[in-house]
């Protein structure tokens, strides 16, 4: 599952570097999914997949040095964009 600071950032090399040795790393799957289907309107739930899948995208033509911060670059992009979503979720249910 997706969470935030899921890599340790190495301070001697000022980046992230779980993949950097892993240049077939072309896809990522989400396991244990992220509620989407959950989400109130449809067109939230369009754009959050849409979100998930750009990183399978992006990999095949990042650099191998650069493919564990570009994944933590998304992965909090799309923990933000979801956050956003339920917030907004319960400003419409406290509405109405």
């Amino acid at each position: 599952p997706l969470k935030r600071d899921l890599f340790e950032y190495n301070h001697i090399r000022w980046n992230y570097t779980q993949f950097g040795n892993c240049e077939h790393l072309v896809t990522v799957d989400i396991v244990g999914g992220m509620c989407v289907a959950s989400l109130h309107m449809e067109s939230w739930r369009t754009k959050m997949e849409e979100k998930i899948s750009r990183i399978n995208q992006v990999l095949p033509g990042t650099e191998q040095g650069d493919k564990t911060a570009i994944i933590q670059h998304w992965m909090v992009s799309v923990l933000n964009k979801m956050d956003r979503y339920k917030a907004e979720h319960h400003r419409y249910v406290k509405e109405g």
